[in-house]
């Protein structure tokens, strides 16, 4: 995903900049249109001048903690002047002057943002988390004053009230559709004392919002499992039990092991374990971060941001959150999204109850006393997989060492399609020394953007994987992107290789997925730039690009053993492919409760969320469900929900599930028509990939597919329809 800091401020990109040219003057560039430089604040600080580094990369070895604040207090001094300059011009309101002038302010602002948007996400510290404490809600603040300034809103109502008499170009049309629309959404139409109430609820839900993601990232880091005992890790691998020790040791544990916990439910060491105590005290950890009452238990938090988004739905004269927040996306209410999650709830319960059957069955034979519960079903799952498929996950992760997945897998795939070449350089300060850094180039050798990678995990970095940008593209400044991946892999000990999950190795691919879109993006304004797309369709050229990490060529390029070089097994991948549709009952189980959870409660009226208790509504959310949750709890438990309660997928996570379907048609498009060739990358770069925000998605999609979105080849993909996989040892399952 993009994490998107100053999501309702009309914050533009940079300057143009390349390796071969110099930066023209700040000044000059950044004046919006009809705004009298005179009449602007000039900044101070490092953030004042564009970076003279390659395409204007931030120079993290001048940054200090303590430019961020000033910084962000000096752009937005300098966006208020330059506003308030577009409001007050006495001409005549046109698009040059009222609608380009507004998407070209706040260029200081956006060029800090940015930057510490990446920090505070990747690397923070109790400074950092200071100040965005202190600046959520002023940020907050700062929009609000932007969007529901009625002098400004008048200009931009002439113009868009103007737009047929006028001859625009299609992004043009577009940007100022998108700017009138975003203006509304904010409140521009309402009435003044409903604007002062919209800008409260604003400015609270801000605070509590950084609140949430603050206490959250120190509770999942506190709640990791203390080990004392070597004998309570049988069944890791010594590389991780000694990943373990380290993290022990690199938090004042000497002599004993952590188990760091990941921000899902479900951590990757429960399907290892051997010793049910230890999973069952390691899933507890996980599930009840939290909640465990004291300074980081995010229920208040929950209660009281249900609270505000209701009410601010109701100022909006919408029922619920979830309707007044859906009317950009693709999917345009929240009936159709719940529509389309329960059709699949009926042969996922089955699914669930099967494969449940499968694990006790499983425990039976081998003489366990206990039925399957949630600490148990990925070890269980685990075990009947590779009776079933013959397939052992340690098996396959000599093949995945980190880099070559990368390099020869990542980028190799992205060659193939769409003719990129990469080129590691070591020139580039970054914001961690274990950040890698790389100038993309497109198929004509020309300098397509620069890709910054960030694998491993950190106490201080927030769990999860996401994309976002340093630098946008745009045309209106020349600027090409620059753009980091941040995952959470566990780090090797020193001098041991960086093995991956095949998991890890998905996720790889989906985030660089992002990062095409990304660096394809093909737009004049930033604000239509590449993943500046709905959130329900911002997911799908990321999971298209997870085609990749299974296609037989990449895998021949990059799966290769560690020791030996040995490619990959042939049989090996078949079995990868062949237990694909193995345990979905509980892998798209615990997504769909989750998008489902999350959906319920941003359906709430004022009246329901008024002081609801999170623990009493969750439970009775679940349970409605008709899915076995008490087996299959949510990928997300609603006091961990960073993306609903943090993140900007508020009534939107179903979005995953929306764009698997988008993708796994897709895909099918791709088989149909020779999968991995660049005719294929040319046409999904012309059709989606580079189109940004400047087109409806459906036509979009229209144009890849030649089709409306089809959701059965995603239910065949997940085992829900067609042929159950058949098992290639039947006589082995329990």
């Amino acid at each position: 995903m993009k994490s998107t800091i100053l999501a309702a401020v009309a914050c533009a990109a940079l300057v143009a900049g390349c390796t071969t040219m110099q930066n023209p003057s700040p000044l000059a560039a950044e004046t919006p249109v009809g705004v009298p430089a005179a009449a602007i604040p000039q900044g101070t600080g490092y953030f004042a001048d564009l970076s003279t580094l390659p395409f204007q990369a931030p120079d993290f070895s001048r940054i200090q903690d303590s430019d961020y604040l000033p910084a962000i207090e000096q752009g937005m001094a300098i966006q208020q002047a330059e506003v308030q300059a577009i409001a007050n011009n006495p001409e005549a309101p046109s698009f040059d002057n009222t609608i380009v002038a507004l998407e070209k302010s706040g260029q200081m602002l956006n060029r800090v943002m940015n930057v510490f948007g990446a920090v505070i996400g990747a690397n923070t510290n109790d400074t950092l988390d200071a100040v965005n404490a202190e600046v959520s809600p002023r940020l907050t603040a700062h929009s609000d004053a932007i969007n529901l300034d009625p002098q400004l809103f008048a200009r931009v109502k002439a113009v868009y009230d103007n737009r047929m008499a006028m001859s625009l170009m299609p992004e043009d049309a577009r940007l100022l559709e998108r700017t009138y629309e975003r203006m509304v959404h904010a409140g521009a139409l309402l009435t003044p004392a409903q604007k002062e109430q919209v800008k409260a609820i604003n400015t609270e839900l801000s605070s509590l919002t950084t609140q949430f993601s603050q206490q959250l990232t120190r509770a999942t880091r506190d709640a990791a499992l203390v080990i004392e005992d070597k004998a309570k890790l049988a069944g890791l691998s010594e590389q991780e039990i000694a990943t373990a020790a380290k993290e022990a040791q690199d938090r004042g544990l000497p002599g004993k092991y952590v188990l760091a916990l990941q921000n899902t439910t479900q951590q990757p060491y429960l399907a290892k374990l051997t010793d049910r105590a230890t999973r069952e005290a390691l899933f507890n950890a996980s599930w009840n971060r939290a909640v465990q009452g004291g300074e980081d238990d995010t229920r208040p938090l929950i209660t009281r941001i249900v609270d505000l988004r209701a009410q601010k739905a109701a100022l909006f004269g919408q029922p619920n959150y979830a309707s007044y927040t859906m009317y950009d996306r693709m999917v345009k209410d929240p009936q159709t999204a719940i529509q389309f999650m329960q059709q699949m709830v009926p042969a996922l319960a089955a699914t669930q109850r099967r494969e449940a059957a499968l694990l006790n069955a499983q425990i039976e034979e081998e003489g366990g006393d206990f039925t399957v519960q949630p600490w148990d079903w990925d070890m269980y799952a685990e075990k009947v997989r590779k009776a079933r498929f013959d397939i052992d996950e340690d098996a396959v992760k000599p093949y995945l060492e980190l880099r070559r997945v990368l390099e020869d897998g990542v980028f190799y795939a992205a060659n193939r399609l769409y003719g990129l070449t990469f080129k590691q350089r070591t020139d580039l300060p970054t914001y961690h020394p274990d950040v890698w850094t790389y100038t993309v180039h497109d198929k004509d050798g020309s300098e397509l953007g620069l890709f910054y990678f960030d694998p491993f995990q950190r106490p201080n970095k927030r769990g999860g994987a996401w994309m976002s940008n340093f630098v946008d593209q745009s045309d209106l400044y020349g600027t090409k992107p620059v753009i980091y991946n941040v995952l959470n892999i566990p780090k090797a000990p020193e001098g041991e290789p960086q093995l991956i999950s095949f998991d890890w190795t998905t996720t790889t691919f989906h985030e660089f997925g992002h990062a095409l879109h990304g660096f394809f993006a093909d737009q004049k304004y930033p604000s239509l730039s590449g993943t500046s797309v709905a959130r329900d369709f911002v997911e799908y050229p990321s999971q298209v690009n997870e085609t990749w990490a299974t296609d037989p060529e990449v895998l021949a390029n990059y799966a290769k053993h560690y020791q030996t070089g040995e490619t990959i097994p042939a049989d090996l991948v078949r079995k990868i492919e062949e237990s694909g549709k193995f345990n979905q009952g509980y892998a798209l189980g615990e997504v769909v409760e989750a998008a489902l959870l999350d959906m319920k409660w941003h359906s709430l009226s004022p009246e329901q969320a008024q002081g609801i208790d999170p623990n009493a509504f969750e439970a009775k959310a679940l349970n409605d469900l008709g899915l076995e949750v008490s087996l299959v709890p949510p990928r997300y438990r609603s006091s961990y929900f960073r993306h609903v309660f943090a993140s900007g997928y508020a009534a939107g996570y179903y979005s995953y599930l929306w764009t698997e379907m988008l993708d796994r048609d897709s895909r099918q498009w791709f088989e149909e028509n020779g999968g991995l060739t660049r005719a294929n990358g040319d046409h999904f770069r012309e059709t989606v990939l580079s189109r940004g925000g400047t087109q409806d998605y459906l036509t979009m999609y229209r144009a890849f597919t030649g089709h409306e979105p089809q959701v059965e080849p995603m239910l065949e993909a997940r085992g829900l329809i067609g042929n159950d996989p058949e098992p290639q040892h039947a006589d082995e399952v329990g």
